[in-house]
């Protein structure tokens, strides 16, 4: 296994943004660290050559990752617990995967924490980019009964599972998939469980160009929440949710970051 990285300013990614997604995609980690002005960019995989070419076009530096690296990378580290209604959810640092301190996690968890916050029936969430689980472990506390965390990235799954293990939480299913190629849990399977006829709400924090392109799967949910948007994209994301006819209950806004709660008309 190999790895990409490199530093740059938040004026480096607005420039460069749209072509690092464009070739490396979902790998990508940004990696946003407190007390430091610059980001870090990291993106892992098997084929050192890709990296080369990721590294000859923006620059940063290719390294061989040692055989025991994710167990290395997995060692925990002291992270603040993350409240939630008088229960503690604790994700330990682990390489690229985020601990709730993140903006953008932060945003979507305390919009989930608030719209459930009266919720007593049973009720169902799907959370797209789980990275490490975080938004579907707290769902769980939350009192949700179905809960389902979908990440293209193997390692994320494992991670996930991880920390769900850490804390002792069940009941939550994680998914390796492209969330580009997953298909909404069909109606039958909720009616089945005692869910009604679809998913509850569908957390997507996710980069802006990938949320419009798969608005019309977000569409099966009757809330969304939506992460990852950077404040200069807000305009393209909210012209795409008003021509999908999704309503925009709330928007919350942290640094250069914004969250939306959504819900289908």
């Amino acid at each position: 296994m190999y790895l990409w990285r490199r530093q740059a300013s938040e004026k480096w990614w607005r420039d460069k943004e749209e072509e690092l997604r464009a070739v490396a995609g979902d790998r990508l980690a940004i990696i946003e660290q407190a007390g430091r002005r610059r980001l870090q960019f990291e993106v892992a995989s098997s084929s050192r050559t890709g990296l080369l070419k990721l590294a000859k076009q923006f620059g940063g530096r290719v390294e061989k990752l040692p055989r025991d690296w994710l167990k290395r990378f997995s060692r925990p580290q002291k992270t603040k617990p993350i409240e939630l209604r008088n229960q503690k959810l604790i994700i330990p640092a682990r390489a690229a995967f985020g601990t709730g301190e993140h903006a953008t996690t932060a945003m979507s968890l305390r919009l989930l924490e608030k719209l459930t916050r009266k919720w007593r029936s049973r009720w169902s969430i799907v959370d797209l980019g789980t990275g490490s689980g975080i938004l579907a472990l707290a769902a769980r506390l939350l009192g949700a009964q179905r809960v389902i965390g979908i990440d293209n990235d193997p390692v994320a799954i494992s991670t996930a599972k991880a920390n769900a293990l850490a804390n002792k939480i069940q009941g939550v299913q994680f998914l390796v998939s492209d969330v580009r190629r997953w298909k909404s849990p069909p109606k039958s399977l909720f009616r089945r469980s005692g869910y009604g006829g679809q998913v509850d709400i569908i957390i997507a924090n996710l980069f802006s160009e990938l949320l419009i392109e798969i608005l019309p799967k977000l569409k099966t949910a009757r809330w969304m929440i939506l992460s990852g948007i950077l404040r200069n994209q807000q305009r393209d994301v909210t012209h795409a949710l008003k021509r999908h006819k999704i309503d925009i209950l709330q928007v919350r806004r942290r640094g250069k970051w914004v969250a939306i709660l959504a819900s289908v008309r």
